[in-house]
């Protein structure tokens, strides 16, 4: 029997076993899918808000503004690209500006330090390229950009590194209370726990729903957005809102952690969970209200459209909640915005909930709490070259457009947490996130797949389960066609 099992791996399971990692406990985390951070935690603004937004008093106000801490210090730790380029909400008239002093003062009672309203003077001088009629902005300095794979990732990695098991392919079809805890039912087979905490994401009120009947519901609300090349990047230097509404906080442009410029969302309430399709009204609506902000985006320059799906619930707070039926089993769920910006900390709420019940726990000696992450593009000429003598393979450039070479790729195929797909590869050394999006290096990045895992090119899928790319061979000797 485990100690803990964590079910679901996007960055607030992996956050959760991060911190569990911590304490000498047997512990295992059950992902559905073929990779970890696959589903909202892929597809979302990658943005680490401040912490103004939130109504003060809720869980929400308290775990943005530290988990907005803890993110620039895991970071830091774990070398995850991410920079606090400061955010602005931008206001159109008279009715914003009271809103932005609503806002100011919400951030202030939450604790958000360093916020400044700005008048229009101040606007134009830090950010030339928004509309004539911004009237003000509320300035957030500790509001930032992240790479949001990457963070889940290092924060699993970690874990794993440190003891944690990770299951992959692991959906859960039943949980049944037994004596001492609880038995997860999965397609790998069956795994008991003392303690099991529920952070499926858009599908914890299903999940909840295998134990007993949950007192809440979620409610999918899918955004779409614009990825934008890099010739756009520098229209804006800090993360540019508009005023929030009751649909969220609106669309914003961005400036990307890779030197790109993301465009969304919008806000469109699903029926179906799996719903990451985009719309041509959905991508005309973030359209208008991006230019209403920054009337110079050149939309020629998209590169790439894609959607996400919030875990809205029907409760306006995240639910983190012992069941009062169950005890030890914790729901980590509606962790719609800001739980990327909230997410270490909500790790930390629980881990908090084991500690009380195991007082006697005490830090892991030996924890390893670092990890190393090469990006080729990144070094100095004197590091790349001492880099290439030791491994070669670090020459041999196979992404064109971002600059990854064959050692990333390599090293990626041989970390804690390896990728089986091309997508897991791009997720974790960008190759094809540029402007071909992986017309040039994927076949590349596929031999190399199937070279290092021995796999048969027909194996290597695209992404999740069933994106075959090949299916087999269409010649056979003498260049005969295959019948």
């Amino acid at each position: 029997m485990y100690d803990v099992i964590v079910l679901g791996c996007g960055v607030v399971g992996a956050a959760t076993a991060y911190q569990l990692a911590h304490y000498p406990l047997k512990a295992a985390v059950l992902e559905a899918q073929n990779d970890v951070a696959n589903g909202t935690t892929k597809a979302n603004s990658a943005i680490i808000h401040a912490g103004y937004d939130p109504e003060p008093g809720t869980l929400m106000a308290k775990l943005n503004v530290e988990g907005n801490r803890m993110a620039g210090e895991i970071c830091q730790k774990l070398q995850v690209p991410f920079d606090r380029v400061g955010s602005l909400v931008l206001a159109f008239d008279e009715a914003d500006l009271t809103t932005l002093r609503t806002l100011y003062d919400r951030g202030v009672a939450n604790g958000v330090p360093g916020l400044e309203l700005w008048d229009q003077s101040q606007v134009r001088q830090h950010e030339p390229n928004l509309s004539q009629e911004v009237k003000g902005a509320l300035y957030a300095p500790t509001a930032g950009i992240v790479d949001p794979w990457q963070y889940a990732l290092a924060m699993a990695e970690v874990a794993v590194t440190n003891g944690v098991e990770l299951h992959r392919c692991a959906p859960v079809t039943a949980i049944t209370p037994v004596e001492g805890g609880y038995a997860v039912t999965t397609p790998k087979g069956v795994f008991t726990a003392r303690y099991v905490f529920n952070a499926t994401g858009v599908f914890a009120d299903q999940v909840h729903g295998l134990l007993e009947e949950p007192d809440y519901s979620i409610t999918p609300n899918r955004g779409e957005y614009y990825l934008m090349d890099k010739s756009q990047h520098e229209q804006v230097s800090h993360v540019v809102f508009q005023c929030p509404n009751e649909n969220g906080k609106g669309v914003l442009v961005s400036p990307t952690i890779h030197g790109n410029l993301i465009v969304g969302p919008d806000a469109q309430p699903v029926e179906d969970r799996h719903d990451l399709g985009n719309t041509a009204s959905g991508l005309d609506f973030v359209r208008q209200h991006a230019t209403r902000s920054v009337p110079g985006l050149n939309f020629r320059e998209n590169i790439r459209n894609f959607s996400g799906i919030r875990a809205n619930s029907t409760r306006h707070d995240f639910i983190l909640e012992e069941s009062p039926n169950h005890p030890g089993f914790f729901d980590l769920a509606g962790i719609k915005s800001p739980g990327l910006a909230s997410a270490a900390a909500i790790g930390k709420w629980a881990c908090e909930r084991i500690l009380e019940k195991e007082p006697q726990l005490e830090p892991k000696q030996g924890f390893v709490d670092q990890r190393t992450h090469v990006v080729f593009h990144t070094l100095s000429p004197e590091e790349k070259n001492a880099l290439i003598a030791q491994d070669p393979r670090y020459g041999r450039v196979i992404c064109r457009c971002e600059t990854v070479t064959e050692g990333e790729i390599v090293a990626a195929l041989h970390s804690p947490i390896p990728p089986y797909t091309i997508n897991g590869v791009k997720r974790r050394c960008n190759a094809g996130m540029g402007r071909c999006q992986g017309g040039f290096c994927g076949p590349r990045v596929q031999d190399i797949i199937a070279r290092e895992l021995g796999l048969n090119p027909c194996e290597v899928l695209m992404d999740q389960e069933g994106t075959y790319v090949l299916t087999g061979e269409t010649k056979v000797q003498g260049g005969k066609a295959h019948v």
